[in-house]
């Protein structure tokens, strides 16, 4: 994960071993981890046991820009109830500091504003600026997901700060709003994404409701180190917290505001009241967070015809469906293409566990359901967006939109036809939310979409993190739109392509597990940095942009410091390399563009075979 690495002592060869030992001799442990702990001891070889030790102590979870994330267990670098208590410490530890700064007015939690940040309104102090507003906790479906949350918020309580809990499993973007909504101080989300079954995370949201971007995790990091014993944090016991009003139970009061917010972002609500019925809609949560919120917008609006994948319907940690719950997989559409075959669905929608990515399916050509890529779709949503509102009068001229840097340009070819500026960011939707906040404080843009290659889009900014329910609603009312003008969203997607050019893009990753497969990952980053490259593919290349050391070609970069390396090459073909921020891969990224779609599939091919010849030495 992105991020500082919380203190240990890595220098020690035989460290490891030591923590173990302390964990193992802890008078209080939890039972479960301490079963698992002395099944090491027992029940393993010498030589297995260590390796087995190492890599649960070897090092602290990492505590990076999207908080931790680790496979549940026993160790230091594991997610359980003592990772979990440290880092709530820290970010209590945090706050206080915060607090005791008071620092100045930020922008208001609070809009009515329809597709805006703050168009039209006047700025205010933000409500969430001390602790006394408190922390707002959700999770998700996995496991021990409930558990870490009452954790933290007993963690909380017994720092003198109030817990806002949700009563039950709710989606990331959910909390985003609860945020603002409440005036929070902080938010966390205890979810591990579209990770495996083993996993589990702890998500930090700052007071404007944005997952907290790279300085105030570095701060947060610097706070946690400072607590030297995890074993050791104490936590309020839940009914005294109760009765001591520092922990509170969230019901659906935030859910129906959410809801009421969500109808707002419609921009044909009458067309989808009175003819929603008209399409027939698949949708799967992935045994998440999504069903209650999704049927809910969805039912409200007018999609009469909603169903869900029963397989996958039910909340559960195991995702017993799926080898991965991630709607970017083809293997996760599997029953939801089978069921729109049999119904003749006009839309497949999945959602991630914690619903903040939806993928989308359609029929092709072919009669055949599809799975759009994350730029595709947002390329569609984009032309859609901005052709209503020009056609209704309500794109305003200073309106922007924002994607990453490893996110296809097709978006800013859209954007620039419709005379609206493109700015780009780092991988990751929390600096996306970093300039949505930006914007608003400085009055002078005018916040439209955003959005990611890999499946997170945001329309109504009153949510300042990736929203597949906004985006399940959207995808509903533009499939409805099209439908009724005799066209598919495939057909819209070709028609998209033949007006601003054919790009291709793809993903490549690799898998690399463990303290060994940390090393290599940065190795090839390295290798990449250090000797650069002047030709591939048959083309050369234009110019290198090394977000780490922030040199753009000749420029400095804006941007905050990142191990990313992008090659642009001279025929705007580009590819880029990075560690992934959340899994043990590293990711590369091409992208091509062609006046003829069956030669961009030529130029990609061939770029991306010329990359990878560079990393034929990569297990795969």
């Amino acid at each position: 994960m992105d991020g500082v690495k919380c203190n240990m002592d890595n220098n020690s060869s035989k460290n490891y071993l030591a923590k173990y030992y302390t964990w193992l001799q802890h008078n209080e442990l939890d039972e479960e981890l301490l079963r698992e702990l002395t099944g090491i001891k027992e029940q393993l070889a010498p030589s297995i046991m260590e390796r087995e030790i190492e890599a649960r102590f070897y090092q602290e979870l990492e505590f990076g820009t999207g908080g931790l994330r680790g496979i549940i267990g026993a160790g230091t670098n594991r997610m359980n109830i003592y990772t979990v208590r440290k880092a709530t410490q820290g970010l209590v530890n945090c706050l206080k500091k915060k607090l005791e700064k008071k620092e100045p007015e930020q922008e208001s939690g609070k809009q009515d504003g329809h597709y805006n940040s703050g168009e039209g309104e006047g700025k205010e102090k933000e409500k969430g600026e001390g602790v006394g507003e408190g922390v707002a906790i959700a999770y998700d479906s996995r496991h021990k997901s409930r558990e870490f949350a009452l954790e933290a918020a007993l963690v909380l309580a017994q720092n003198g700060i109030k817990a806002y809990l949700f009563g039950e499993l709710t989606a990331t973007p959910i909390l985003s709003f609860a945020v603002r909504e409440l005036g929070a101080a902080a938010g966390i989300v205890v979810t591990a994404s579209h990770n495996p079954p083993e996993y589990n995370g702890y998500k930090v949201y700052g007071d404007d409701g944005g997952q907290i971007t790279d300085e105030t995790a570095k701060i947060i990091t610097g706070e946690i180190a400072l607590v030297e014993d995890e074993l050791a944090i104490p936590t309020m016991g839940e009914r005294e917290a109760l009765e001591v009003g520092l922990l509170q139970e969230l019901g659906d009061e935030l859910v129906d505001s959410y809801v009421e917010k969500l109808k707002g972002l419609s921009l044909n609500p009458k067309l989808v009241k009175e003819k929603g019925a008209a399409i027939k809609i698949i949708y799967s949560p992935l045994h998440g967070t999504g069903q209650k919120p999704v049927l809910r917008a969805l039912g409200e609006l007018g999609f009469q015809q909603v169903m869900v994948v029963p397989e996958q319907a039910l909340p559960d940690g195991n995702f017993p469906t799926v080898a991965y719950p991630n709607p970017e997989e083809k293997e996760a559409f599997k029953l939801a293409i089978a069921l729109g075959e049999k119904e003749g669905a006009d839309v497949l929608l999945a959602t991630d566990p914690d619903a903040d990515r939806l993928g989308v399916a359609v029929k092709n050509h072919r009669d055949e359901y599809i799975i759009l890529t994350g730029n595709q779709l947002g390329a569609l949503f984009l032309e859609y967006i901005l052709s209503q509102r020009e056609e209704q009068g309500s794109l305003p001229a200073n309106g922007v939109v924002i994607k990453t840097i490893v996110t296809s340009e097709i978006g800013r070819a859209v954007a620039t036809a419709y005379g609206l500026e493109t700015v780009d960011t780092l991988t990751g939707f929390k600096y996306i939310g970093e300039k949505i906040k930006e914007f608003y404080q400085q009055g002078n843009k005018t916040f439209i979409f955003g959005y990611e290659e890999s499946y997170g889009y945001l329309i109504g900014d009153f949510v300042r993190d990736k929203d597949a329910v906004q985006a399940c609603q959207l995808a509903a009312e533009m499939a409805l739109y099209y439908h009724l003008k005799g066209m598919t969203l495939f057909e819209k997607l070709q028609d998209v392509f033949a007006t601003y050019g054919f790009y291709q893009d793809e993903l490549v990753s690799f898998t690399l597990k463990g303290k060994e497969g940390q090393e290599r990952i940065s190795e090839i980053m390295d290798s990449f940095r250090r000797e650069g490259l002047a030709e591939v593919a048959g083309e050369k290349i234009k110019a290198m942009e090394d977000y780490l050391t922030g040199r753009i070609g000749q420029l400095q970069t804006s941007l905050p410091r990142a191990n990313v390396i992008k090659f642009i090459l001279e025929d705007e073909s580009w590819f880029c390399i990075r560690p992934s921020g959340t899994e043990p891969k590293i990711k590369i990224y091409f992208s091509v563009k062609d006046n003829c779609q069956a030669l961009a599939q030529v130029k990609l091919s061939a770029l991306k075979a010329a990359v990878l010849e560079l990393l034929t030495d990569v297990d795969t």
